[in-house]
């Protein structure tokens, strides 16, 4: 994979672009995505968005989210699409199988490929150019920095900020994490000075659910939460009644496992989701207690230090065992 600078001179050729991310797209994936179709599609390139899967509800405001084709929902039209892109760019993932059933058109695909991502161990053989920044808050960030590296920082408009700072907001815990360094902030006040309103982002993605995901969190933490203070730990585990009984959709579940950290004395919470086909894990620590390592020993996962995820096709009982189990290794750590 080459210095993604070695790139920028392309970008003057107008092109037929792909851009995609990982499967189940938050608001870093789609807010780069589209951040990222803006950009190319006022410098002249002929850009599609093509999403692994579909995507929440609460990202739907997004400007050209109408236009992202969903792989699943349009097999046809989306195989198209990758197998006639001159360029693909994919973003918010370290590894192909992220895509779920994409993974392999992408690997076929016979064009260039460039890697935008901030997770640890990148599979660079699979791309062209790209950057891999661990340090950077989000892919959002890495976006605005390779339109304004690029030299095109003129080309930044409303649309592109709103995008750009959704990523930048979700991925940053609304600006609390340690990732949030001085140079989000002055990203954040470039977005301003173009327009950005940013409480109505807020609004759109935070206070715009139904009344039953606010009744299936309130279910969830009486019924579900299980806090192991002699290891400074708390889990909760979602079953596939539970998700059915409050007709829970993609993104429902989206910042759950952050109520563990609201404990006090807890640095570690883990969630599972009984999902169709697979169990879904989410990780998030305090301090020094490295969640990534913990998913890929344990759960077939991995992410950054303090937020990471997993997934396992064993059984929720088994799922559930099995970390009651390993979290014994770390007790020495979390204590």
């Amino acid at each position: 994979m080459q210095p993604i600078e070695l790139f920028y001179p392309q970008l003057d050729t107008p092109s037929r672009v792909i851009i995609t991310m990982h499967q189940k797209p938050d608001g870093d994936a789609m807010g780069s995505a589209l951040g990222l179709f803006h950009f190319l599609a006022a410098m002249g390139h002929e850009v599609t968005v093509v999403s692994p899967t579909n995507w929440a509800g609460f990202l739907e405001w997004m400007p050209g989210v109408n236009k992202v084709v969903d792989f699943e929902a349009h097999k046809e039209k989306a195989f198209g699409l990758i197998r006639d892109a001159q360029i693909i760019f994919c973003l918010d993932f370290n590894i192909l199988h992220r895509t779920k059933n994409m993974e392999q058109p992408l690997l076929a695909a016979n064009c260039t490929k460039i890697l935008i991502d901030h997770h640890e161990q990148p599979q660079t053989d699979a791309f062209s150019y790209g950057i891999s920044d661990t340090s950077k808050s989000s892919t959002c960030e890495m976006v605005y920095d390779f339109i304004v590296g690029s030299g095109h920082a003129d080309k930044l408009d409303l649309p592109t900020a709103e995008c750009l700072y959704t990523g930048l907001m979700t991925d940053t815990g609304s600006f609390r994490f340690p990732a949030t360094t001085a140079s989000v902030h002055r990203m954040v006040a470039a977005l301003k000075d173009l327009g950005l309103k940013h409480t109505i982002i807020h609004d759109n993605i935070y206070d715009n659910f139904l009344e039953n995901r606010l009744r299936f969190i309130g279910y969830a933490l009486v019924n579900r939460l299980e806090v192991m203070y002699e290891y400074n730990t708390a889990l909760m585990y979602i079953t596939r009644v539970d998700l059915q009984r409050y007709n829970i959709k993609t993104g429902d579940t989206e910042g759950l496992v952050n109520y563990l950290l609201t404990i006090q004395g807890i640095k570690f919470g883990a969630l599972v989701i009984d999902r169709d086909g697979e169990r879904k894990w989410s990780f998030r620590s305090k301090g020094n207690f490295d969640v990534n390592t913990f998913a890929r020993k344990h759960f077939n996962g991995g992410g950054h230090f303090n937020a990471a995820g997993g997934g396992s096709y064993d059984n929720l009982e088994t799922n559930v065992n099995k970390f009651k189990e390993v979290i014994k290794e770390y007790q020495n750590q979390l204590q």
